[in-house]
């Protein structure tokens, strides 16, 4: 079953769309809780919408911080800014982690085989986080198989219940705000900025 297109996607596109001169705007800042309770913030890159549904694709490492992060609550926040088109997107969620263990593994293949040779072989680095040696054999092993993930290769699908939609252009602001009802039908409220 395909999901209702959310009235926010439409606008999140067309700044996408717009904005896509610019390298860093395919760039968010992702924000998830740790062990502690206390926010942890990163930047990572948008690897399209899933299946043309409502979700985020993102990549990362099994061995990063972020999956245990993730394990402890799967709640998270997205903050993304488009400086060309001065708007800035906050779209809270949960976060699925979709790794080897999934019995549908044909959207993280697809991620994968999408993915250019230099993406494919940081998954081949020593684990993150570690003390770096001078050992620089160690980040030029062999680019990974097309076909084959490797097993620490992680899809996150991003799961958007909330999106606060600024545009920072005229006077005042312009802001929107998108979230889902008890019945998950999206609702839209103009707020103010």
């Amino acid at each position: 079953m395909t999901e209702p297109l959310a009235s926010w996607k439409p606008i999140l596109s067309r700044a996408l769309h717009r904005n896509r001169s610019l390298p860093n705007s395919r760039y968010f800042q992702l924000a998830t809780i740790n062990i502690e309770g206390k926010p942890t913030n990163r930047t990572v890159v948008f690897r399209g919408f899933f299946n043309q549904s409502n979700q985020l694709q993102i990549i990362t490492d099994s061995r990063s911080e972020k999956i245990a992060h993730i394990n402890y609550h799967s709640a998270a926040e997205i903050c993304w800014y488009f400086p060309k088109t001065r708007e800035q997107f906050r779209i809270t969620g949960q976060l699925t982690i979709i790794d080897e263990t999934n019995q549908n593994q044909t959207p993280r293949l697809t991620v994968w085989k999408n993915l250019s040779d230099a993406a494919k072989q940081q998954f081949t680095w020593p684990y993150p986080g570690e003390m770096l040696t001078d050992n620089k054999q160690d980040f030029l092993q062999d680019i990974p198989s097309n076909h084959q993930p490797l097993s620490n290769f992680i899809l996150l699908l991003f799961n958007p219940e909330k999106v606060d939609h600024l545009e920072l252009r005229g006077n005042p602001h312009q802001r929107t705000l998108y979230y889902l009802d008890n019945l998950d039908n999206w609702i839209t409220k103009a707020i103010n900025p």
